[in-house]
């Protein structure tokens, strides 16, 4: 697994290392020694699938506030989509700041996001698939979530949104008076 710096201060894009033969190929996508070199010290705790059939779908953006926020390390296991972070931990050098990834079964990305981001991301294919490796448990009192199309963050969605659920076309624009998520 290769490490590469995000421009949001503490996440990264990980690029996997496969090998390859006649047989077809295996890759390792996670190893706790490799991530803790990079300051990752939890525990994974849950795992998620998401299966996404139209391509133009935004799911997004969500975030768990403390003590529920949550690492996430993310892979496209099927399809193709542009992974959305966004760095909502107040005093951060890069808060309010966004970065997209394309991630696909092809480019073998995966996406390292950490605790105080909000996530989400739009499918650039029919069936897009995503595993989410996950440090906190969900935790429904906890969650919040960001307009995808909040003029304050600015994301440059590549294609028409062609599906977004009630959920997220509710949440809200972000206001003044928003300082960010508090470490702890």
């Amino acid at each position: 697994m290769k490490f590469v710096e995000a421009p949001l201060a503490g996440a990264y894009v990980i690029e996997l290392e496969p090998f390859l033969d006649e047989r077809g190929l295996f890759v390792r996508t996670f190893c706790q020694k490799e991530f803790t070199k990079i300051g990752f010290h939890k525990q994974i705790v849950q795992i998620n699938h998401s299966v996404t059939s139209q391509k133009g779908a935004i799911r997004g953006m969500h975030y768990q506030l403390p003590p529920a926020c949550e690492t996430k390390i993310i892979r496209c296991v099927q399809g193709k989509v542009f992974d959305v972070m966004v760095d909502l931990r107040a005093g951060s050098p890069t808060f309010m700041q966004w970065h997209g990834v394309e991630l696909s079964k092809d480019n073998m990305r995966l996406v390292y996001i950490p605790e105080g981001f909000a996530h989400g991301f739009q499918t650039l294919t029919d069936n897009a698939e995503l595993i989410y490796l996950c440090s906190a448990f969900y935790s429904p009192e906890h969650e919040r979530g960001l307009r995808f199309d909040d003029p304050a963050l600015a994301i440059k969605w590549p294609l028409p949104v062609s599906v977004i659920s009630p959920k997220d076309q509710s949440c809200p624009f972000i206001d003044n008076n928003f300082e960010g998520i508090e470490r702890r």
